[in-house]
């Protein structure tokens, strides 16, 4: 990929998201123009631009803008295609499905066994008008870290019922995979792809927020859902497991928010009004003491104060950061996991008195809970969309416990 143009594609975006967001898909093929002379369609949809060594970034993307801007007013939208230097396409449309469209009648001039022919894709882009009515998030584009499984599954689910482009991050393949195409079949406007990323490597996540910025264009939100946890006392973790928690649930943080405000400022240069949102999947655990789970707490605790840290900064881009805290979440892989799963790894760890099966640990920690039972994903989506619809709030770790931890 050439990542020159990477810092240029959110700016593009933001510059003709003007009456709403647009998408933008980068392609990149060797000698563009000569398909654009026998493609009208093309042709008629674009605008062509020379690039030297010489010019700088904000020179581009003026010359882009005054362009964009002449194009606008003969024709009344946004150029679906804008080419550089023969060998770069910029495809700018309204939605994800009107991008793939556009990417699908560039590669149909090289691929002969194309099922469609041209005049069919022309339609289909032409015509592609769904409702989009309440949905929440509708064209934002998402980021979810451990969005393969559990409750990153049931987040990433719920996002896309309401309008949202999700990139799943992920190390589980299959999953992410499965989950993409499953959500991809539903034929809605938004759409899904999965990033195989470790996030606790940096080589890996910049990775995928080029990924992401190559396939949408940019990134509205992110949410911070991957973590792992190990249960077990002082005389029990080994330092190595201590570190791997450490290095997966508090370093991972940071560098997914490293490389993702990056994205997020370079929106915000061509925005005046425009708020994105980093959002860190925290846990009760990270509001108060867990009593022989202090790798898991400690991190827990250490992103909230990453959370308040990294919203001193960003907020000046309108970039807000906010934890949610869950609750238990009982019915998840992360609890329910018959061999590795909390119920199993608490009765083995012994941090129930007196308990003697993975039934008796439930039940205690059921009890524990005011509201009489665990996190859902749908308690947890309501603080999601407050933190994303609301401008005046950041730096907040927002408990969604049934009671369990109150705020002091």
């Amino acid at each position: 990929m050439n990542k020159s143009f990477i810092s240029l594609v959110p700016a593009i975006r933001m510059i003709t998201s003007s009456e709403q967001l647009s998408t933008v898909r980068l392609f990149e093929k060797e000698n563009i123009n000569e398909i654009v002379a026998d493609n009208g369609f093309v042709k008629e949809n674009s605008i062509n631009l020379i690039l030297t060594e010489k010019q700088s970034e904000e020179d581009i993307i003026n010359n882009l803008k005054d362009k964009i801007s002449e194009y606008k007013a003969n024709c009344g939208i946004n150029p679906y295609y804008i080419i550089i230097n023969n060998d770069i396409v910029l495809m700018v449309s309204p939605n994800a499905f009107i991008n793939n469209l556009l990417e699908e009648l560039l590669i149909s001039e090289y691929d002969n066994g194309n099922t469609k022919n041209n005049n069919e894709i022309i339609n289909e882009i032409k015509n592609s008008k769904k409702s989009i009515e309440n949905q929440k998030v509708f064209n934002k584009i998402f980021i979810v870290t451990g969005g393969a499984q559990g409750f990153g599954e049931g987040i990433v689910k719920d996002l896309f019922s309401q309008g949202a482009n999700i990139v799943i991050a992920d190390l589980n393949s299959n999953k992410g995979l499965e989950l993409a195409n499953f959500l991809n079949e539903k034929g809605q406007l938004n759409k899904v792809i999965f990033q195989k990323t470790d996030i606790s490597d940096s080589k890996s996540v910049e990775e995928l927020v080029n990924i992401t910025v190559k396939h949408f264009g940019g990134i509205d939100v992110l949410i911070s859902n991957a973590g792992i946890l190990y249960a077990g006392g002082l005389d029990e973790m080994k330092p190595e497991t201590f570190e791997l928690m450490t290095k997966v649930n508090y370093t991972g943080y940071f560098i997914c928010t490293k490389y993702v405000s990056a994205v997020m400022r370079q929106q915000s240069k061509y925005s005046d009004n425009y708020f994105m949102d980093i959002i860190q999947i925290n846990s009760k655990s990270g509001l108060r003491g867990s009593n022989k789970n202090f790798a898991y707490a400690g991190g827990k605790f250490g992103g909230i104060g990453l959370t308040q840290s990294f919203a001193l900064e960003l907020i000046p881009y309108r970039i807000k950061v906010n934890s949610i805290c869950p609750g238990n979440f009982f019915e998840g892989p992360l609890w329910s996991d018959p061999e590795k799963g909390l119920f199993v790894q608490y009765l083995k760890a012994g941090k129930v008195p007196g308990a003697k099966t993975i039934e008796d640990v439930k039940k205690y920690y059921e009890k524990q809970v005011p509201a009489n039972r665990g996190c859902r994903i749908e308690d947890v989506m309501k603080a999601i969309y407050y933190a994303i619809d609301q401008e005046y709030e950041t730096g907040q770790a927002i408990p969604v416990t049934g009671g369990q931890v109150m705020l002091n």
